[in-house]
């Protein structure tokens, strides 16, 4: 699917080899043990051939979401994929932290992922901030924290452009 330059940038961007991603759980009740977006998201990449190269778990606290991006902007990771903190509740602070220090947005992302939302959810996809971007060089994805949200992000969105994101980022 896609244009012939689309397709070709594809195929520039698979000589690239493995991608370092992040994986981010912005939560105030889970914990590493219990995680199981970091543990979907952890057998996803590697089972696509990446590589998982930092992870994160953190409580939806304004510092403390910009001090990981920060942090992460650092590591050998092009690409960061955080889950939670997207809602609309007051504790619900990421997607204003991310979006505050984002270069780039691609409002293509939170489109496409809240129609494909809106096949699962119905209306309640209005209710999701999901965003990405781009961050010093990397490409920041934030979805809402549900398992199927995740998911869904993965196998629709993330897995079939993330080396033309990195490609494209890094060109």
């Amino acid at each position: 699917m896609g244009s012939e330059s689309t397709q070709a940038h594809r195929a520039l961007a698979a000589e690239r080899g493995p991608l370092g991603v992040a994986i981010v759980t912005v939560s105030d009740s889970r914990t590493r043990e219990n995680d199981t977006n970091r543990i979907f998201l952890e057998e996803a990449i590697t089972k696509a051939g990446h590589r998982v190269a930092a992870y994160r778990l953190i409580r939806d606290e304004p510092l403390q979401v910009a001090a990981v991006l920060k942090e992460l902007a650092r590591e050998p990771a092009e690409l960061q994929l955080w889950n939670g903190g997207t809602g609309i509740s007051r504790r619900d602070t990421t997607y204003d932290v991310l979006c505050g220090k984002l270069e780039k947005v691609l409002p293509g992302f939170g489109e496409i992922f809240r129609m494909l939302s809106y096949e699962q959810v119905g209306a309640a996809a209005m209710l999701s901030r999901a965003v990405a971007g781009t961050y010093k060089g990397k490409i920041v994805i934030s979805t809402p924290g549900s398992p199927a949200a995740v998911r869904l992000a993965w196998e629709k969105l993330i897995v079939t452009e993330m080396c033309h994101l990195a490609w494209e980022i890094g060109r």
